[in-house]
């Protein structure tokens, strides 16, 4: 890292991150916290509120609104400081992971939400190891410290022991639930005081030196300050100080500790991703690394949003930056398809709002309006045929066939399908025997969502019934004897909406059958999405 040149000044304020928890940790309460002290909105909604309050900004999908969940990763951008933040919101339910999975792609650094309750939880460490996987620096947030949770130790011990990763404490909390008044800043030797009053104001730091100044006294009472002098003198032997290398290497994790509802902690979190979060990153791309300083613009498709605007039908394809510096109209060349692309109305997302983008740098996000032509994996450049890699597409888990209510209505589907493969929020496979399509997915909700989404996008009732087949695997080898194999097995066939051939079996038994019997094939459960 060191040894690079130094970024634009331009690139070098980005910051671009992700927010991963499990569902419930109070991610989306933190997002609108971030929008709120970023001058981006007045008051944060609340997720739980009532009436047109509850509709927080970052979820703009009815589904989301009606059940208070994030379904689909949201991309916002806004200025904090004399940095400028491009968070990507990534939905919490574990049957969107993969969508998640992919929105990890596209940040630098994450910031991992958990509740001061429940610790560690199951899909929080699934997303910690892709993170780790793609060795991203991660910051974590103990939310919730005004409501019963555990001891600071246990939960510090706790994330040590299941993720492997040194954790520094950047704050201290002071007391907890009913009698949490805040916490002690361990980087600045501040102490922050919630004001439980004003759920939208930022908390009052008050600046002391160091734990034994008498100016605690008037804020602490006297057995919470007797524990905090104790608990950090502990906390200083036995936890590591913050190391800034560590943390961009991804070994350590800085925490803070505090109550995203109350807008208790927030800002300190921002001003450490400011500080110590990391600048834009070099890309990877089949054929080399693009750094983001490079001139030529380039950027990848991380993700495809459909129908954000019902009225328009339209698609918006968020794309992630890699280098250079991006101005409106610029024409750039659309690598798959090897035809230029006018880029004439290119948007910034503050969550549902959305505003034309003048120009943009490496690290931002921007969302290109289109009808189809960009798909996710798409490598945008100013000429270089690059592609870049590392985004996957992993197999369903669960497989379904849908049925149009009206069978007149078949066309139909099939496009309203089509649109939904291309988004990434499903694979739709076309069995070469019979009619009718099999979608699969990879979490259970996801069926409801998509009847949902149809229904209310397309004007379509549609039914989804079990299907014979459990899983799906990507077939490929010689062309010869894929053929062959196919010709055979007609009746576990089926295309993607790529036209990839695929293996749709019913047991394990079928995959290790496969295997045994054909070496010269070879059955995939992910697909790179690439060109």
């Amino acid at each position: 890292m060191s040894n690079r040149p130094d970024l634009p000044a331009e690139i070098a304020r980005r910051r671009t991150f992700a927010i991963i928890s499990h569902p419930d940790a109070g991610k989306t309460t933190l997002t609108e916290k971030f929008l709120l002290f970023g001058g981006a909105i007045q008051m944060a909604g609340q997720v739980r509120a009532k009436g047109e309050a509850r509709r927080t900004r970052s979820d703009f999908m009815k589904m989301e609104q009606d059940r208070g969940i994030s379904v689909s990763a949201s991309a916002m951008s806004f200025e904090f400081g004399q940095y400028r933040f491009n968070l990507v919101d990534t939905p919490g339910h574990s049957d969107f992971s993969e969508d998640t999975y992919r929105t990890l792609t596209a940040v630098d650094a994450a910031i991992m939400v958990i509740d001061g309750a429940k610790g560690v939880e199951s899909q929080t460490r699934k997303l910690f190891e892709v993170c780790r996987l793609r060795d991203l620096p991660i910051l974590t947030f103990c939310n919730k410290m005004d409501r019963e949770s555990r001891d600071t130790f246990e939960i510090i011990d706790e994330i040590q022991e299941n993720l492997a990763i040194d954790v520094a404490p950047a704050s201290w909390p002071i007391g907890m639930g009913r009698d949490f008044i805040g916490a002690y800043d361990l980087l600045n030797d501040r102490l922050e005081i919630m004001d439980r009053a004003d759920r939208n104001k930022v908390a009052e730091s008050i600046k002391i030196s160091g734990l034994d100044d008498p100016k605690l006294a008037e804020h602490i009472p006297a057995s919470q300050l007797e524990k905090l002098r104790e608990e950090v003198e502990m906390a200083r032997e036995l936890l590591p100080a913050f190391d800034r290398q560590s943390f961009l290497e991804g070994h350590m994790t800085p925490i803070w500790f505090g109550s995203a509802i109350n807008s208790f902690g927030v800002k300190e979190l921002m001003t450490g991703i400011g500080e110590f979060g990391p600048q834009p990153q070099p890309q990877n791309a089949a054929e080399r690394q693009i750094a983001p300083e490079e001139k030529p613009v380039t950027g990848f498709v991380f993700k495809v949003q459909a129908n954000m605007d019902p009225k328009h039908r339209d698609r918006v394809a968020f794309v992630r930056l890699a280098s250079g510096h991006f101005e409106r109209g610029m024409k750039l060349l659309h690598v798959r398809s090897k035809k230029p692309m006018a880029v004439s109305n290119p948007v910034l997302f503050l969550a549902a709002d959305r505003e034309l983008a003048e120009e943009a740098w490496a690290g931002d996000i921007i969302g290109i309006p289109n009808h189809g032509q960009l798909r996710i994996g798409d490598a945008l450049t100013e000429g270089e045929a690059l592609r870049f890699t590392g985004i996957p597409s992993f197999a369903p888990e669960l497989l379904q066939t849908v049925r149009a209510g009206d069978p007149m209505k078949a066309k139909h589907l099939e496009k309203a399908l089509m649109q939904f493969a291309e988004e990434g929020a499903a694979k739709v496979f076309k069995p070469m025997i019979g009619s009718g399509f099999i979608v699969g997915v990879v979490g259970a909700l996801q069926f409801e969502v998509l009847a949902s989404r149809i229904e209310i996008e397309y004007g379509l009732p549609v039914r989804f019934e079990s299907s014979q087949f459990t899983s799906a695997r990507w077939l490929s080898g010689p062309k010869d004897k894929v053929e062959a194999f196919a010709n055979t097995n007609k009746g576990h066939m089926a295309q993607d909406h790529d036209g990839d051939l695929v293996y749709l079996t019913r047991l394990q038994w079928d995959i290790d059958r496969v295997q045994r019997d054909h070496p010269d094939l070879k059955l995939t459960a992910t697909k790179e999405m690439m060109v």
